[in-house]
């Protein structure tokens, strides 16, 4: 498999790919991220009694922003009309953890990847500011691309490649 990197011209300088003979088609993308806590930093935020306010509430809508953003902060990205962004939050109590899914929709020419990767991880950036005064050892981790669907690469879904993300 000789694949070339779409983002480098015939002398390897970056350009931005051109899409303009691409179709517009339903595209989707799922990304997740991952933060650790103390137990009772996590039994804080399920309390709702972290100073800051609704941990939850104000990553959902950091992550939504980001995702917004995300050709503004990645270099070469599209800047893409987004339909929608969806964050979920759960908990695993017993490893103490948030678990972090963006999924982001688009009718559109290119992928919704980077915009789901990036509202992940910016929720989890958010989850850390919010709980930082209480909680100096947080650490996030496993930001990856679980799910994508649309376009011409056909579709990819995390359970299809075995081992590469393990617990």
């Amino acid at each position: 498999m000789n694949k070339q990197l779409s983002h480098l011209d015939k002398q390897g300088k970056a350009k931005m790919v051109d899409i303009s003979e691409k179709k517009i088609t339903q595209r989707k993308a799922s990304a997740q991220s991952e933060i650790s806590l103390k137990p009772e930093t996590l039994k804080l935020i399920l309390d709702s009694q972290i100073p800051k306010g609704d941990v939850f509430a104000v990553s959902r809508i950091a992550g939504i922003m980001a995702a917004k953003k995300t050709a503004s902060l990645i270099p070469l990205c599209h800047p893409i009309p987004l339909s929608s962004v969806e964050i979920k939050f759960s908990t695993d109590n017993i490893r103490n953890i948030i678990i972090i899914e963006a999924t982001c929709l688009v009718s559109g020419k290119t992928g919704v990847e980077m915009e789901a990767l990036v509202a992940a991880s910016t929720a989890a950036l958010t989850i850390y500011d919010m709980c930082k005064s209480v909680d100096r050892e947080m650490t996030i981790n496993k930001l990856f691309l679980t799910h994508k669907s649309g376009g011409n690469s056909g579709d990819y879904d995390v359970s299809m490649v075995s081992k590469v993300h393990p617990s």
